[in-house]
């Protein structure tokens, strides 16, 4: 039986509500941070400090611990890729597990489970085809790095523990990601759609998110990948209309070309531009049942929360 569980990224978007989560399941949480440890620590958490790029790591932090959820990871979309800025992007995700499993080697601690994230940026940009856990990746920025992080995570194979790989669409939260992007403009009247807006957006509730982590975690069939999305994509338009009507504003709407997102952002601008139309349904196989499936119901409980 899990008992204790080592974190990294614990105070992300998805961290900071399943750290909250499982505190609150009884879990015994371990959680690295970049940040001071704080002198009152919540209860049933304990802080550790890490450096990733220092290759620094308090190694008290494995002590017990009988699973690891990995979450850390440079945010995608906060600055502009530079060759410095993708290589921080990709280290930070894969140099990080490395470093938890070398604890592991030297401790010969009892870890049997490695939860991981990655994303369908895998998958790259796919049109209409309905991606499944077994389709090819592809060979852009987005597809390397997602595969360069499930091969670290995969290195834990040889130390016995089960892995699951969690392919995340859009995770969908007015406090964080991509929708406080999307809702600004509606704000003064204006819905901004990338590109033509045809293109397929996997896409997931946090809620949703949160449980699906703790599923993984409680349930030891799961192994390998599974694209963490709701079983119902839809186009970027879609999204956005949708969510302008949960905000109850009907906006004048602007489709920004994809050669003014080229020169404006860059190589960034695959990540509105690319259509992955990513398939639920391994996940549904095992048993996960969402709470949100559809993008209306989804985006009506965010605004009227």
């Amino acid at each position: 039986m899990i008992k204790t569980i080592l974190i990294t990224g614990g105070t992300g978007l998805i961290g900071k509500p399943l750290v909250k989560l499982l505190v609150q399941k009884g879990y015994k949480i371990h959680l690295l941070t970049r940040g001071e440890i704080r002198k009152n620590q919540s209860e049933g958490i304990r802080e550790f400090k890490w450096d990733v790029y220092k290759r620094e790591i308090d190694t008290d932090c494995i002590e017990g611990v009988d699973a690891v959820i990995h979450l850390a990871g440079e945010e995608i979309g906060s600055k502009r890729w530079t060759d410095g800025r993708k290589k921080q992007i990709v280290e930070s995700r894969t140099e990080s597990i490395r470093m938890i499993y070398d604890l592991m080697r030297k401790n010969k601690n009892q870890v049997n489970h490695v939860i991981s994230a990655s994303a369908v940026g895998y998958y790259g940009d796919r049109g209409n085809e309905l991606l499944i856990e077994t389709s090819l990746p592809s060979k852009d920025f987005l597809a390397e790095t997602c595969i360069a992080w499930e091969e670290a995570v995969d290195e834990g194979e040889k130390l016995g523990v089960r892995i699951v790989k969690l392919r995340s669409g859009i995770v969908l939260d007015k406090k964080g990601g991509v929708l406080p992007q999307l809702d600004k403009p509606l704000k003064f009247g204006l819905g901004i759609i990338p590109g033509e807006g045809s293109q397929w957006v996997s896409w997931i509730h946090l809620q949703d998110a949160v449980s699906v982590y703790t599923y993984a975690l409680e349930n030891e069939n799961m192994k390998g990948a599974y694209n963490m999305v709701a079983p119902e994509p839809v186009t970027l338009e879609h999204l956005s209309r949708s969510i302008a009507g949960s905000m109850k504003k009907s906006p004048l709407y602007l489709h920004i070309p994809k050669f003014a997102l080229k020169v404006g952002i860059g190589e960034m601008s695959m990540m509105v531009l690319e259509s992955t139309k990513a398939s639920s349904e391994k996940l549904n196989r095992i048993g996960y049942n969402f709470e949100f499936a559809d993008i209306e119901q989804a985006t009506s409980e965010i605004y009227d929360s």
